[in-house]
């Protein structure tokens, strides 16, 4: 059975797990080298380092937001125009894709360079953490280009059903950049640039596989030379579907800058360093809710331009209750464990693992039920329906969480800002929940008349062979 055929026919069990297994491996590997370059920097230098990765980490969702903005825009058009057997417009798609995801980052990255400290300082950078922070991105803005190839291709493999080729790509890229990362910081004392330059050179070997995947002639949907030139129509697709994850990223950034400033305004560069940490582990934590989430895309956008709408429903069920479950395991952690994570970034510092041990209790409260959020987001990217997606993506991340930042903090001080985000995800959870409620009735009745249709053709069918 092929790829494609194996997204309409295969029992959906196992084809969510043989989608999102690559996906989850592949994106927790990646997070546990992100995990241990932030040990490396704790240990090798100090906290102080911690705290300028914590700046430039917003800096860095802006690229990544680049890479979702055109690659799960790309993907969704991708996965239905093969759903609805349409190859040609589908390698239309992925050639206007390609061309942007070059470009947009190489823009970004100039601007960057003309206003190199001014940004720093405004995502939160104090005069201590300034030189550092100034150290690491400008390493990472000159490979700016290969983190979103590397990235944002990377889901075009996915969307033609080859999930453990997308795995790949992920673990070449991590393995290079914790060896590097230990080399360059331990053996050569490079500091933060080489902390950087092992990044950019992990991006640097993703990259290269992903293009030679798409030009070796491996791949279903092909890059051609004639597609290269981006198509208006096409690109607003894209644009328009992608929006939704990008505009989460983009909030991420901001809800980030804003809580750097919060923090060192209520707390000083000690809190700073925690919030670094804690964002480490969450990493670790959603990971694998985003593999799901990510192996589950291609199988519903793909049914549903199929027009198979019990196998998107089923899809959609099972990959909530796999999220679920995977985010109550890592609140398990979290609760179980709190000290000893925190104290592999920094053993030596007992007030900044008090600090953060008291903070990630509090901070990670409602792990349990963003499974379903993260998927339910995911949905409506995945059948085309950016406006959905956009509001829900928003929610946690500015719509209330960025409210609650500034209003908080007013009244309990550096307790305001722990207690932030279990209030807005709770409140985004419902919201969630509205969504996917009148959605799922409106699945079930154009399954209905799916259903119909069929039975008549049937029925036209008899009476024609009827003698």
């Amino acid at each position: 059975m092929d790829r494609t055929q194996a997204m309409r026919y295969q029992k959906i069990n196992s084809l969510l797990w043989s989608f999102s297994l690559p996906a989850i491996v592949g994106m927790v590997v990646n997070s546990l080298y992100n995990i241990v370059d932030r040990i490396f920097l704790g240990r090798g230098i100090g906290s102080l380092a911690i705290a300028a990765t914590t700046v430039a980490f917003p800096i860095m969702i802006i690229l990544m937001a680049v890479s979702v903005l055109i690659g799960v825009g790309a993907t969704a058009l991708i996965s239905i125009r093969l759903g609805e057997q349409r190859q040609e417009e589908a390698e239309k798609v992925i050639g206007t894709a390609t061309t942007m995801i070059i470009l947009l980052p190489t823009i970004f990255a100039f601007i960057f360079f003309l206003y190199t400290e001014p940004i720093l300082i405004a995502f939160g950078a104090s005069p201590e953490v300034l030189p550092y922070a100034r150290d690491f991105m400008q390493v990472i803005m000159l490979g700016a280009v290969f983190g979103t190839i590397s990235m944002g291709m990377n889901n075009f493999i996915r969307a033609e059903g080859n999930p453990r080729m997308a795995m790949y790509t992920q673990l070449l890229g991590g393995a290079v950049n914790v060896v590097l990362n230990y080399v360059f910081i331990f053996q050569f004392g490079w500091g933060m640039r080489g902390s950087a330059f092992a990044t950019v050179l992990g991006q640097v070997a993703g990259a290269t596989w992903v293009l030679s995947y798409f030009l070796s002639g491996r791949s279903i949907v092909k890059i051609r030379w004639k597609n290269l030139r981006p198509r208006l129509p096409i690109l607003l697709s894209i644009m328009a579907i992608g929006f939704a994850p990008f505009a989460m990223q983009v909030a991420n950034s901001v809800q980030h800058m804003i809580l750097n400033k919060t923090v060192i305004y209520y707390s000083g560069d000690i809190a700073l360093s925690a919030v670094g940490i804690m964002m480490s582990i969450g990493t670790i934590l959603f990971m694998p809710i985003l593999g799901l989430s990510q192996g589950a895309q291609p199988i519903i956008g793909f049914n549903y331009g199929a027009r198979q709408f019990g196998r998107v429903k089923e899809t959609f069920k099972v990959a909530v209750f796999a999220g679920t479950a995977i985010s109550v395991l890592g609140w398990l952690v979290v609760h179980i464990w709190p000290a000893q994570l925190i104290a592999l970034f920094n053993p030596k510092d007992a007030e900044l693992i008090a600090l953060t041990t008291h903070a990630m209790i509090i901070y990670f409260a409602m792990l349990p039920v963003l499974g379903f959020q993260i998927i339910g987001s995911t949905y409506f990217q995945a059948v085309g329906k950016p406006v959905q997606s956009t509001i829900l993506s928003l929610s946690r991340q500015v719509l209330i969480f960025i409210p609650l930042l500034l209003i908080l903090p007013r009244f309990w001080g550096i307790e305001g800002v722990w207690r932030t985000p279990p209030i807005s995800d709770l409140l985004a959870v419902l919201l969630t929940a509205t969504f996917i409620f009148f959605e799922m009735k409106k699945i079930n009745e154009m399954g209905k008349r799916e259903k119909a249709w069929g039975d008549e053709g049937d029925l036209a069918g008899a009476c024609t062979d009827t003698p």
